[in-house]
């Protein structure tokens, strides 16, 4: 077979191109200085502007629904979301590796390096509508996170968590691509667009399809973090710098989740009562025992790790929804708005936390807090705001992330699993409400490490402002969500 690429194609693929040619400007310019690091400001600019570029391309040429390279790539409302939100998440989680003392210093031209290609893994994941294609972008995007993370300035804990994020990714790609393995068994094909019309009917004919699909789900679980594929999830995401945590929390969430909804959006579902059983179940398990997780925990960054598998939970609800609704963009719209929120509240978290740690490996405990509303008070209001977003508490963005989620669940009778969602966000109250308490209650010297943090500052007063701000106007934002997938 002739392979014939397009303009139209390279065209589609541009932010890929850019992001690869950028990503090789820090550590070009290294090698031409010896080895030497140029400035980190310099880097970060040079990071930013890759980007921003990206972005651009992505709205110019995304959002038609057109493909490229024989159909194994979609630019449609979902990859333009999807892939905009991400780089919003990267661009936050660079900012704060410029000014943490785990990730800034001499290896910084390679972190930039390695963000910029998961990012292109990430653009391949959101847009990819062939399994295999699938596959190519979750490794894309894993392999230079688990570099990334052991390269840290801390000795123990991060690489452990680079260590365990290995071993259970490979072990979660391995069940990944038996599944692929299955349905190209079954179908003789693995693309998502050639099963829409045939994977409700082979659900129920074909136990080699049927068995696929089920093992490709547990692969997205176990990426996505739903309980009990959510083990390595705490531990991960404690002993990784905090930068690294804020970007796997947010941008390798949201197209994990981009992927999962391609696939769930084939109707496979509707075959299958026993896989839909099985989901739903998990939906419920997953915000319970996130929710019950995190109250318990005192280190903030595993509270937040617990956090973002209870809203792992309510996200699958959404991805549910979708997957057996006649038309399935409102549920689909529900679950990009959701990440949306998501990604701009858990960046501005993490960001605090970036700016506490005085030391690379030092432990931000919640009742450590004391103070902080005394000392800053800005910073302070803003992870407040954050925090009430998490909890989904109006006029925050995070209230109509939810309403529009559970809603969607309701309005195609899954009025059970809204219903959990909703107690289980009143749940979380509890313990989204107790840093909030420490800081303006108790008595301490709680403060940032450095008081010239300048960019990070900026990002978690913009972020506060868009939580804000987008929930007072979320309306017509989740109309042109809807617009783009409709």
């Amino acid at each position: 077979m002739t392979l014939n690429i397009t303009l139209g194609d390279l065209l589609l693929i541009s932010p890929l191109i850019v992001l690869f040619l950028v990503s090789l400007l820090p550590i070009t310019a290294k090698v031409l200085r010896g080895n030497k690091e140029q400035h980190p400001t310099v880097t970060l600019v040079q990071g930013l502007i890759g980007l921003i570029v990206a972005a651009a391309l992505l709205v110019i040429f995304g959002g038609a629904g057109k493909t490229a390279f024989y159909s194994s790539l979609i630019f449609d409302g979902v990859t333009q979301w999807m892939g905009l939100i991400a780089l919003m998440s990267a661009a936050g989680a660079m900012v704060m590796m410029y000014e943490n003392r785990a990730t800034a210093g001499e290896q910084f031209s390679e972190l930039i390096f390695l963000t910029l290609s998961s990012v292109i893994g990430m653009l391949v994941l959101a847009s990819a509508v062939d399994l295999l294609t699938i596959f190519v972008g979750l490794e894309l995007m894993s392999l230079p996170l688990y570099l990334m993370i052991g390269m840290s300035h801390e000795q123990k804990l991060s690489k452990e968590a680079a260590l365990k994020y290995f071993v259970l990714g490979s072990f979660a790609s391995a069940i990944f691509l038996y599944g692929i393995a299955l349905v190209f068994g079954a179908t003789g094909g693995v693309n998502i667009l050639d099963l829409m019309e045939s994977a409700s009917v082979l659900m129920k004919s074909n136990k080699i399809f049927m068995f696929g699909i089920a093992f490709l789900t547990i692969g997205f679980c176990f990426k996505v973090s739903i309980a009990p594929m959510h083990a390595w999830t705490p531990d991960v995401y404690q002993g990784a710098p905090t930068p690294l945590t804020s970007f796997m929390a947010t941008a390798v969430k949201v197209v994990s989740f981009a992927a999962f909804l391609r696939l769930i959006a084939t109707k496979s579902l509707i075959g299958s009562q026993n896989l839909f059983d099985v989901l739903q179940w998990l939906a419920v398990i997953t915000m319970i025992v996130g929710n019950v997780a995190a109250i318990i925990q005192n280190n903030f960054k595993r509270m937040l790790a617990y956090s973002s598998v209870a809203h792992s939970g309510y996200l699958l609800v959404g991805v549910i929804t979708a997957g057996v609704s006649q038309s399935s963009a409102f549920a689909a719209s529900s679950v990009i708005f959701y990440l949306f929120s998501y990604a701009l509240m858990t960046l501005g978290c993490f960001a605090l936390v970036s700016m506490m740690e005085k030391t690379e490996g030092s432990n931000i405990g919640i009742d450590e807090l004391g103070g902080f509303a005394k000392n800053q008070p800005l910073l302070a209001l803003c992870l407040t705001v954050f925090l009430l977003s998490l909890a989904g508490l109006p006029p925050t963005i995070g209230f109509f992330g939810k309403f529009y989620l559970f809603s969607s669940a309701m309005s195609e009778g899954l009025v059970w699993l809204g219903l959990w969602g909703v107690v289980n966000s009143v749940i979380s109250v509890y313990y989204y409400l107790r840093p909030i308490v420490v800081m303006y209650m108790k008595e301490g010297d709680s403060d940032v490490a450095d008081h010239s943090l300048y960019a990070t500052t900026v990002t978690i007063v913009i972020a506060a402002i868009f939580i804000v701000g987008l929930g007072i106007v979320s309306g017509p934002i989740f109309q042109a969500v809807e617009k783009s997938l409709s």
